[in-house]
């Protein structure tokens, strides 16, 4: 099409910075211009503005990423235009609108997803988010490598927004003032920073993303946080769990309407109802498998009690991947991102769930998942490997090795609270003295407040590595090292990296090893 716009690798970064009320340096095909020209193109009266813009990978990120932006109305042609870095736009990709009104505000809010669908692996591309009548918002990305390759990822969950979204009217004055609404505080934009220094292939969001479903206005509080890390997720796919706080009164059958819509997430070939709550893709050699953990854990957290929703449908999707990704040779690593956690050792939080030991552990131990991310838990700490349970009240994980350095998982699961991704309610100062656990085992009769209140058994914890008691905020980095040789170790190096500050200052607090053997040795 010789008349569709292109633009260079040069021109995507250097109008990346511009936003959405910059102009666009955009390049026309040989025949119709001998140079750059300047695109500068106002949006048409009552035509919003690309909004949002966010990336995901399909299920095979060497071949598949999805870009994605929303809008407050219906918009003509949303589309992205695409070229590998370094040459010109050739491909004008349509993109599907998908809507969803949100139950409190009553208000419809639309979100485009382009799919960009046999990509190059390992290969970086420019793109931009463009629909009728209004400035392209530019943007790139590096599709995951096709194989074993070196790459890095990052994780955290718990994050919120920066912004205010409530006005209150304190005690003895007059004049009311705006607070942030969503147990969100400033490091919530740091940890952004901070991901951004490390520039990794993917990042991984460990549940509750914007607490949207506590804030007074739950469409503005997603629109913020999307602000907030766009400047991060339109270059690098940012890939989510669903935590309970994504859970909203009325938005959709089992309230994650609103997750589900803002999210085209690799299909997990259920029903329409659990459409983006669990889904699994590959990059290189490691397999992530994202779940829902509200389906299984007894604790009432989110806007409506759904334990079992799935009918046993998510853990029947689990135990087929976990079959699918220990029977390739090609895949080595397996990692799981959920939100609630396994292991904690704060006292007066959310603590361990006894649901997910007995659901899903089980298959964690059965088929050597390698390492579990997680949130819930507004800190950091780790797990020494566990494989089995003990026979007590709370199944207490056993370790099976005690090295903070180096942990060979084909023995045990490491299981990683990765929870200070911005809230401002953390709980690393809430440590047990020493490390113990209280774990829900039930959930009593619904109270005055609506809610089920969690029955605790106390544990002691043999399994309790590192905690961090120092440090609020950060996030977790992997790098992956496949190694050289068929069947002999890979390596993943991890780094848990304290943020501070505006200008997302990293502090190493914790650093160990991942060691297992390749799956393409010689049987």
């Amino acid at each position: 099409m010789t008349d569709t716009p292109t633009v260079s690798r040069r021109a995507v970064l250097g109008a990346a910075g511009a936003g959405a009320a910059g102009a666009t340096l955009l390049t026309r095909p040989a025949a119709a211009a001998t140079g750059p020209t300047l695109w500068s193109q106002p949006a048409h009266a009552g035509v919003p503005e690309v909004h949002g813009v966010h990336l995901q990978f399909g299920a095979d990120a060497a071949r598949e990423v999805v870009v994605s932006w929303i809008t407050p109305q219906s918009v003509a042609r949303p589309r992205v235009l695409l070229g590998p870095a370094g040459e010109e736009f050739g491909r004008s990709v349509p993109a599907e609108t998908v809507t969803y009104t949100d139950a409190a505000a009553r208000t419809e809010v639309f979100i485009h997803h382009a799919r960009l669908r046999n990509l190059r692996p390992d290969t970086e591309y420019g793109y931009a988010a463009v629909h009728e009548g209004t400035t392209p918002i530019p943007g790139s990305f590096r599709t995951a490598p096709a194989g074993r390759a070196p790459f890095v990822f990052t994780s955290f969950g718990d994050q919120g927004t920066p912004t205010m979204g409530k006005q209150i009217t304190p005690a003895g004055s007059t004049s009311p003032i705006w607070v942030n609404d969503n147990l969100g505080s400033p490091a919530g934009a740091d940890t952004v920073t901070g991901i951004e220094r490390i520039a990794p292939l993917f990042h991984l969001v460990n549940g509750d993303l914007c607490y949207a479903n506590i804030a007074t206005d739950r469409i503005r509080t997603w629109s913020d946080w999307f602000i907030n890390n766009s400047r991060s997720a339109r270059f690098r796919p940012w890939m989510p769990a669903a935590g309970n706080h994504e859970n909203e009164l009325g938005n959709g059958p089992i309230g994650y309407g609103a997750y589900q819509s803002y999210f085209s997430v690799p299909a997990n070939h259920g029903d329409a109802e659990t459409r983006g709550l669990w889904y699994a893709f590959t990059a290189g050699s490691v397999r992530v498998i994202s779940l829902n953990n509200d389906d299984v854990c007894y604790q009432d957290g989110g806007n409506s009690y759904v334990r079992g929703y799935s009918g046993g449908a998510q853990k029947r999707f689990l135990e087929r991947e976990l079959t699918a990704a220990r029977a390739d040779r090609g895949i080595d690593w397996v990692v799981v991102v959920m939100h609630q956690v396994v292991v904690s050792t704060a006292n007066n939080f959310n603590g361990a769930d006894r649901g997910i030991r007995e659901e899903w552990v089980p298959l964690f131990d059965r088929y050597g998942v390698d390492l579990v991310v997680c949130g819930h838990e507004h800190h950091y700490e780790r797990s020494h490997p566990i494989r089995g349970q003990q026979s007590n009240d709370t199944l207490t994980p056993i370790p099976v090795g005690t090295d903070l350095s180096t942990v060979d998982t084909s023995k045990g699961t490491v299981h990683m609270v990765i929870g200070g991704g911005g809230t401002s309610a953390p709980s690393n100062g809430l440590f047990f003295e020493p490390a113990a656990c209280r774990v829900i085992t039930g959930v009593g009769p619904v109270g005055p407040n609506g809610k089920r209140p969690p029955i605790y058994v106390p544990e002691s914890a043999p399994w309790s590595a590192i905690r961090d008691k120092e440090h609020s905020y950060g996030f977790a980095a992997f790098a992956v090292d496949p190694g050289t040789r068929p069947g002999g170790p890979t390596m993943m190096t991890v780094t848990y990296y304290a943020v501070s500050g505006p200008f997302g200052a990293l502090t190493p607090v914790d650093r160990f090893t991942l060691v297992r053997p390749r799956r393409d040795g010689h049987r």
